[in-house]
């Protein structure tokens, strides 16, 4: 493991000083929020350093996310690992209840998940004594100046995965060149999206010789995996009308899914659309934006069953994803007509659905621009865009199908480079040898 190439800057101190003064204002508004999200106190404490589970014995590996879609996104890479090296045992750590009641959902061999600790030097020291971790892979824009200088003086090797940093972000680390030097010296390996945040991250002060380009790790996502019994008793009721999915859905959102659906009742009256905000804690909010819209319902934390005159079904649930997108070859992907830079778009194409998305995809824009290439989605900006978009799929079967299968097939090459990246992280961090 090299040693950083310089040493803390006065910035860096004034950090550490000031998140150690702040932390009893910074776990006040962090455990109301978990609190009110029903987690238990004990694991609350994980965001103090205090962890709720033993150490396992071994070498252990630990990834860093920091909400949902970072956090699935590397599970299939630590299944790649847990096979690559089989001695190894798995930490998780995210913010968020919703990312950890998600990776529990599909939690791979020999992993757990932690919240992860608050960046102050109480916290984070408390972290680092109980997991010990050989590695420390962060992903995206996990960026936590403390967890990173105290991972290194700790032994921990460490690399940033994934990485996409906003022109914000970056214009902003360049104004501070010697602490940016500092930060990314601390990582062995830097592997980036794409060249361009590459060159950015080199721009700011990484060593070359450690930075990668490489390909969007959220297209190793899995499909989501599907509930078979849920999937046939929806079918069931279904039958044979058509279904279309609003997925992971914002406010401001619903309502043009809304509009879109009430347009295409009109040619296709026994259409069915699943609405699935992405923050289920929303159902109440959007279930009064269905009772508003006049359009008939049913909701599915409420158990009332789909009829033949069910409209619109809410599914206000967390980890089914993968169910609705079996039940509907087409699904409008949310985050993407507010500004909110669009969620992972490979699962719905790895589960061979046919993507319909709006403008703002700054989060994975390569990823939009390369499925969006290969055919298998198309963007839209309003209402009467979206209804056109369905109507035309749902009136023409064989152009969905191609639009499907595209999709998917380019969901699956692009799965491929997870290989690339296993050689790369077990040659850095040496974590074949353990």
């Amino acid at each position: 493991m090299s040693a950083p190439s310089s040493a803390p800057t006065p910035l860096f101190r004034i950090y550490r000083a000031a998140t150690t003064m702040l932390v009893p204002f910074a776990w006040r508004k962090v455990s109301r929020r978990l609190a009110a999200a029903g987690v238990p106190p004990e694991r609350m404490q994980e965001r103090l350093g205090n962890a709720s589970l033993p150490r396992p014995p071994g070498q252990l590996i630990w990834f860093h996310a920091a909400s949902v879609g970072e956090s699935l996104s590397v599970l299939s890479l630590i299944k790649r690992l847990g096979d690559r090296v089989p001695g190894a045992q798995f930490l998780i750590t995210s913010g968020t209840p919703t990312s950890a009641a998600l990776v529990a959902q599909r939690m791979p061999p020999r992993t757990r998940h932690q919240y992860a600790p608050l960046d102050a030097s109480g916290p984070v020291a408390r972290f680092y004594a109980h997991w010990r971790p050989a590695a420390g892979l962060f992903v995206e824009s996990e960026l936590w100046p403390l967890m990173l200088v105290k991972g290194r003086e700790a032994g921990t090797r460490l690399a940033l995965l994934n990485a996409r940093l906003s022109r914000k972000s970056v214009d902003g680390w360049k104004k501070r060149p010697d602490t940016a030097r500092f930060i990314l010296s601390q990582f062995d390996l830097l592997i980036a999206q794409n060249q361009t945040i590459a060159d950015d991250l080199i721009a700011m002060g990484a060593d070359p010789a450690r930075v990668h380009a490489g390909s969007n790790l959220k297209a190793s996502s899995a499909a989501p995996p599907v509930q078979s019994d849920v999937l046939e008793e929806l079918r069931g009721r279904l039958g044979d009308r058509p279904v279309w999915t609003g997925s992971s859905t914002h406010a401001g959102e619903e309502e043009i899914v809304l509009e879109a659906h009430r347009q295409l009742l009109t040619a296709h009256p026994d259409l069915c659309l699943i609405l699935v905000p992405r923050h289920p804690e929303r159902g109440d909010e959007v279930e009064a934006l269905l009772h508003a819209s006049g359009l008939t319902y049913a909701r599915r934390t409420s158990e009332t069953p789909v009829t033949p005159e069910t409209q619109v079904y809410l599914a206000d649930t967390l980890g089914e994803t993968g169910t609705w997108y079996a039940l509907s070859p087409i699904a409008f992907l949310g985050a993407t007509l507010v500004p909110k830079g669009g969620h992972n778009p490979f699962e719905p194409a790895l589960a061979g659905v046919a993507v319909v998305a709006g403008p703002h995809v700054d989060n994975a824009a390569d990823a939009y621009a390369g499925l969006d290439a290969a055919g298998g989605m198309t963007q839209i900006e309003t209402a009467r865009d979206l209804a056109a978009q369905v109507g035309h799929w749902l009136n023409n079967p064989a152009d969905l199908e191609t639009t499907r299968t595209a999709a998917q097939s380019y969901a699956e090459t692009q799965n491929r480079a997870l290989d690339d990246v296993v050689n790369r992280l077990c040659a850095a961090l040496d974590l074949d040898h353990g």
